[in-house]
Formats: C-alpha cells, structure tokens, sequence
C-alpha cells in the first residue's frame, strides 16, 4: 500500500501568558505598571490577570509520530485537551509545528470547525466554488459536483444566501459536503458532525465509508465510540499530547479510552471533608447494595437486585433541589441514562425533609449486560433560568463508583454472545 501521510516526532508548543495588547505603546504601559509592581492598566473591570503565567510551556503534541496509508480510516481518540484537533490543524497546514516532518501525499479536504474554510459575506454557492478552487479543481469540475453537493447538504433553498445567515447545523451540512464531494485524496473530519441531526450523522457517515471504498483516505476525530469502532480499520488513542495506542484492533483502543481512571474506583464513596456540594445538600455516603442493603463488592450478576444508595443532609429544604446520577457503560463514552429522583408522577416522589435522608434507586434486574459500569452522582438547583449542577466528585474527570457484571442472566444460551449495553428479556407470543 502507498503511505500518503507520515508524522515523524512531531511536536508543538505554546507559550502561556500574554504575548502583546495589540500596539506598542499599550505594551509599554504594561511593561512600566508591572515593573512598579503595580496591576494591569490594560484589564477590565473584574478581569484577571492572567500574565503571571509568562514563559510557561505548553506541550500540545509531543514527539508524535504514524503513518498512514492509502484507503485507510484513521480514527482518532482521547481526552479533551489530549491534542487531537492541534494535530488535524497542523495536518490541514492551518498552524505550524514547533519542530518535527509532515509528508502528505495529495490533496486535503478539512472540516475541523463550523465555519472553517467559508466566507461568512459569500453565498453557499460562491463558497463552494471559492473551496474548490482552494483545492486546486477547476471551475467546470466543481459545477459538474454542484448539484450533488447541494442535494447532499439540504440547503438548497439558502444556497444563494450569505451563509452568515446560516445555522451552525446548515454550515456544517454544507461544509461537510464540499468537503466530501470534491473529491480530495485525504479527507480530514473533526467532531463537528456532532452539531449536525441523527439522520445527517448518518449520511455523513455513509459518505465516509464510500470515500475510504474509493481508496481516498479519511482522519476520523469523535467521541462517538459507536461511530469510530463502525468506520474506522485502525485508531489511535492520544494522551496529553502522545500517541498512547496505534493499533488495527480498534476495540482493543476503544476499550483501553474508556476504561482510563477506573482502576482505582470501588463501589463506595464517603465525603472526605465537611464541604458541602452545594448549600442546599451535602453528600456523606454513595454506594451500591443489595436488597438488604449490605454494600457490594466485586462481581455481580444481572439477575441479582442492584440499588444506588445516597445518604446525605438537606441543609435547606428547596422544591426545586434534585438529586440523581448518571449511569455510563465501558461501551460508549456517552451516559447511557440518567435517573433523578423526582422522575415520574409526584406521587411517587421519595420525600426530603431538612436533616438526614437515605434516598435508595433501583437499578433494573436482567437488563444490564456483561462489562463494567460506572455512576456519577449529582444535585442540581434551578432557580429561575438558572441550573446549578454539583457533581459528588467536584471534578468532573474522575469516577465516583464503579462495578462489574459478570455474566448476563441467560447462562444457559451463553454461547450465543448478546450484544448491546442492555439485553434485556423481553417476552415474546405468537399471535
């Protein structure tokens, strides 16, 4: 196979603090207020100042390198702030590396953000035209692309419309099929599908898998774990600006992504200290028990009861305070549900009443299939327009409890392996 991309110890940095106001003599100004150790005349009222962070490093990439061949679909994952799209931008020439070697064979269509590429004072039909010339095609090439482009994209009736006027959905639409239709060698995708519909996810994923079939290769960034292991022949799993996995076993590199930072996880929580979540509730013990309450710990079987226990002090009483959890599977890096425990008719409603409270919720038998799962506890208060959400574990990146099943109910037909987060037994009759 011919290698049409190849990254070898590719790095960027970038300097932290304020580079300069804009003119030289606002620059002088700051220089002569910090000499006198004085504040910033150049702030706001109520901003901070943020140039104490002057001759700090960050490393967005670093020594990163890959090939990648002709036909093939590169998924890319990790982390927000793992480098990914600093990658794709200095693939698509839209920044410079700090050091490293870039060897692209072919032409490159990107789509990395709503708007890239377009001029918002130019029409969806000029702006087509304008991308195509950047792509280096003559104009009777992009009109015989035309209506395809359109028809793909669904904003015919605007196409004559400057597409400042456009939706974030429709420039994205739009976008995403000139990027498709004009037939570049490399297409380079970044999450920004994720602005679009379900069923124009779908096209554009259909779209990807007939460019790949035409032997063009694609550069798939997502957070949809369903979408990268369905697409992509081989993915490479980034970590604080490294490649941690490149590997064809997808799975394999999806799995490694979604279990990071479980290891250390157990079914129980206790608050450390005495602060509070918010001033309304504060947590002292989440853990997951059986019926009788005993706490569970190691493997458990889906047909076995599972119940969410949270014990904590109303501090005071609110009608609009709400207390649930998000349930998130090793399968999708999306929360599989949500559960609060105002859900469903009030009359059903656990009370809550200042001082302690125990609120138990079930999590359903013969529904859960083999893998590892975890809960992120939360309290939310809306008040007004406004939604205050604090999660047990104030930061947002680390699990809170997490547990295993380790067989699904029907063992007796497990060697035919269900596939799904749930698997539910539903009944079935013939009529």
């Amino acid at each position: 196979m011919t290698t049409v991309i190849s990254v070898e110890n590719l790095s960027k940095t970038y300097r932290l603090g304020q580079i300069g106001t804009g003119t030289f003599s606002h620059d002088l100004n700051v220089w002569w207020a910090k000499l006198r150790g004085v504040p910033n005349p150049m702030l706001r009222i109520g901003e901070k100042d943020h140039g104490n962070r002057n001759g700090e490093e960050l490393w967005a990439l670093r020594d990163v390198s890959f090939k990648v061949e002709q036909g093939e679909v590169l998924g890319i994952i990790g982390r927000n702030g793992a480098g990914k799209s600093t990658l794709l931008k200095i693939l698509s020439r839209v920044t410079a590396p700090t050091s490293g070697r870039i060897k692209v064979k072919g032409r490159i269509a990107s789509l990395l953000e709503v708007g890239t590429g377009f001029h918002p004072e130019l029409t969806g039909r000029e702006n087509i035209y304008l991308n195509g010339a950047i792509l280096g095609m003559k104009r009777d090439e992009i009109t015989r692309k035309f209506d395809e482009i359109v028809d793909f994209s669904g904003v015919e009736k605007f196409i004559d419309t400057p597409v400042k006027r456009y939706s974030s959905g429709m420039y994205v639409r739009l976008a995403f099929a000139v990027a498709a239709h004009l037939d570049p060698e490399i297409l380079v995708v970044d999450e920004v599908l994720a602005v679009g519909d379900a069923e124009f996810q779908r096209k554009c994923l259909r779209k990807m898998e007939d460019v790949s079939g035409q032997g063009r290769t694609v550069l798939f960034v997502s957070h949809n774990m369903d979408s990268i292991e369905k697409l992509c022949c081989r993915a490479l799993l980034m970590e604080k600006g490294v490649v941690k996995i490149n590997d064809t076993n997808v799975k394999a590199v999806i799995d490694q992504y979604l279990m990071a930072g479980i290891e250390n996880v157990n079914s129980l929580w206790q608050n450390p200290g005495n602060e509070f979540v918010n001033e309304w509730f504060k947590p002292i013990k989440v853990f997951l028990c059986d019926k009788q309450g005993k706490l569970i710990n190691g493997p458990v079987r889906s047909d076995n009861d599972l119940y969410l226990r949270i014990e904590g002090e109303v501090q005071s009483l609110n009608r609009d305070l709400t207390i649930g959890y998000y349930f998130y599977s090793d399968k999708t890096s999306y929360p599989v549900y949500l559960s609060q425990h105002n859900d469903g008719h009030p009359a059903s409603w656990p009370k809550i009443c200042p001082g302690r409270n125990i609120l138990v919720a079930t999590i359903p038998t013969n529904i859960l299939n083999e893998g590892t799962y975890w809960i992120k506890p939360y309290v939310i208060l809306r008040s007004g327009i406004n939604t205050k959400v604090r999660y047990v574990n104030p930061d947002d990146n680390k699990l809170v409890l997490a547990f295993e099943i380790a067989n699904v109910a029907n063992d007796s037909s497990s060697w035919l392996k269900r596939r799904g987060v749930i698997v539910p037994i539903l009944p079935w009759k013939d009529i």
